[in-house]
């Protein structure tokens, strides 16, 4: 990393801030419907959707085992991640009467809750440790809801904003991106995973089948430009269960497709309607367009999941600021 540590970034998202810079705890700015139009016209709006477009331009055309840089700071966020893994391995299910939701998850959560500071320490250099209480909120607030035991794409959109803190302190740089999606990303989906099936959680405002997946969003917007291009496999390949098992180590749209069909039972068709109809799509730049489109309609325009959207100082409400 040293190389690189004082060049110009290339990318305004990158900017690396005064370490005098005044860090916040993150609070809730969205309380009423009409509050959306203040976060649309929002600094972080601007930066956080200008991250995800970032990313996913990033891994066009890229197989998950593909070469990319693997800087410190990606090792030591693929460790925090890791560290979340082994807390559920020490916190096994308890026996209850309800199916749904287990309890256990709040004796998880509430580790995760106490340490998430030292967590974000252990990635964040010494010289910015002012940002570790403000960034760590926003990985307390990406492994779904403890009074609720639910998870869904508000706590997803929460990891992605930890990230994009994480690049606005300079830890993680324009030269990671591959490795943002494709290991850290890619490890957090994991271990989701590994939450969502040991606790058997809940959707958190999953709109059933007419929902894209019940839990995640934002690995079907970049495992679509992955496969932007590709030689031979097209959108009707993805609900064919033989290329889905042949490929699925090197694309997360179809590790996504894996999982749902593990989980689910029945018809593709009827258990995940909006993907079959998304396999109907031509070309995957325009399922990646699309999906994009619907992200900001689904997720970033839906008040259900923006009122609990944390802003500080480095993902901001005020308006955007031009220059």
């Amino acid at each position: 990393m040293a190389e690189s540590e004082r060049q110009s970034p290339p990318d305004s998202s990158e900017e690396i801030p005064p370490a005098t810079q005044n860090f916040l705890i993150p609070k809730k700015e969205i309380h009423t419907v009409p509050d959306m139009g203040k976060w649309k016209r929002s600094q972080a709006y601007a930066d956080y959707i200008g991250f995800i477009l970032t990313l996913n331009e990033g891994v066009k055309g890229k197989k998950l085992t593909c070469e990319y840089k693997v800087s410190e700071a990606i090792e030591k966020l693929v460790a925090l991640l890791n560290t979340l893994d082994r807390w559920i391995d020490e916190t096994p299910p308890v026996d209850q009467p309800s199916r749904f939701g287990n309890k256990a998850y709040r004796t998880w959560y509430a580790k995760l809750d106490e340490e998430a500071e030292n967590l974000v320490a252990t990635v964040v250099p010494t010289h910015l440790a002012a940002a570790v209480p403000e960034v760590a909120v926003y990985l307390k607030e990406s492994v779904g809801n403890s009074t609720r035991i639910d998870y869904g794409t508000g706590h997803e959109a929460a990891f992605a904003a930890f990230l994009c803190c994480l690049c606005k302190i300079g830890v993680l740089r324009v030269d990671d991106q591959i490795a943002i999606v494709f290991k850290v990303f890619n490890r957090y989906l994991e271990v989701m995973r590994k939450l969502q099936k040991t606790y058997r959680m809940e959707p958190a405002g999953s709109q059933g089948v007419w929902g894209l997946d019940d839990f995640q969003f934002l690995p079907f917007i970049w495992g679509s430009s992955q496969l932007i291009d590709h030689p031979y496999l097209e959108p009707r390949h993805f609900v064919d269960e033989k290329a889905v098992n042949e490929n699925h180590k090197d694309y997360m749209f179809l590790e996504c497709i894996l999982f749902i069909t593990e989980m689910k039972t029945g018809p593709f068709a009827e258990h995940s309607n909006q993907l079959w109809n998304i396999s109907a799509v031509p070309s995957w730049s325009k399922v990646n367009q699309g999906l994009i489109r619907m992200y900001k309609a689904e997720c970033l325009e839906k008040f259900p999941v923006i009122q609990h959207f944390k802003f500080g100082s480095l993902l901001p409400i005020h308006p955007v600021t031009s220059g």
